[in-house]
């Protein structure tokens, strides 16, 4: 591991952002400026319609924002780290060496440091940057079992399945230019050794699964996010709970 740092250019670049939010509706969180207070982005979350014991709430990533009707400031962060700048050249490197072993660590190790960097830049959003854990003091044992409070979700994982998402956070961050992370047309981050994603802070946080999702909720999603029916289809195409439309389906 030394020699392989010693003897490339791996970089590793971050970017935390801290914005006013607000809930809007019931699904949508609107992010501020946290100078002039313009509105910067809304960003559409989807809600569980699996059925429920009773007590227990279909969860949206939105229920963790409270809304302007409260009367609460609240906040939303944004983030987005790589431990992948200078690998591409190191993996080149050893294709021309022959060297298969050394080029499966490279990018191995490189995407665990980016959540390596991911968990720490978390830690000092909470103790320090947001501050909203200021004496926070878990064991490693706790830190893996997540036992801090707050969640970093991120656009195309089980909480927001939508990709498409992704542009209004790294629009929050400028992710480009402060952190050297790009998106790819299919909304894959480059280089591929990256972490993004939002930071809640509310103390009853947790990731979740958003399931199965009924027809009536892709369509109410389509209208707020300015898609068609048929374009929010093809995103959210592994949530759905039924055949998706004919025009999707022979497209495909």
């Amino acid at each position: 591991l030394d020699e392989i740092i010693e003897s490339s250019s791996l970089k590793a670049r971050g970017v935390v952002g801290l914005f006013p939010a607000k809930r809007s509706g019931w699904e949508d969180i609107d992010v501020y400026d946290p100078q002039s207070g313009a509105l910067l982005q809304r960003v559409c979350t989807l809600r569980q319609q699996s059925e429920k014991r009773p007590g227990i709430p279909n969860l949206a990533l939105a229920d963790y924002i409270a809304p302007s009707s409260l009367g609460i400031q609240d906040y939303i962060g944004a983030f987005a780290v790589t431990a992948g700048i200078g690998v591409e050249e190191l993996v080149k490197q050893c294709a021309a060496d022959h060297d298969d072993y050394r080029s499966i660590m490279v990018k191995a190790l490189a995407d665990r440091f980016a959540e390596a960097f991911a968990e720490y830049l978390h830690f000092r959003v909470r103790t320090e940057f947001w501050g909203y854990a200021p004496d926070e003091k878990l064991s490693s044992e706790d830190l893996i079992r997540e036992k801090y409070q707050g969640i970093r979700p991120a656009p195309g994982y089980p909480a927001c399945p939508d990709h498409t998402e992704k542009p209004k956070l790294f629009a929050l961050i400028d992710a480009p230019n402060n952190a050297g992370v790009t998106l790819t047309e299919s909304y894959a981050m480059w280089p591929g050794a990256s972490v993004s994603g939002f930071y809640f802070s509310h103390p009853s946080s947790k990731y979740f699964a958003l399931g199965r999702i009924t027809r009536e909720q892709v369509e109410d999603y389509a209208e707020r996010k300015g898609f068609s029916l048929e374009e929010a289809e093809r995103w959210l195409s592994p949530s759905l709970s039924y055949v998706p439309s004919p025009t999707l389906i022979d497209a495909a």
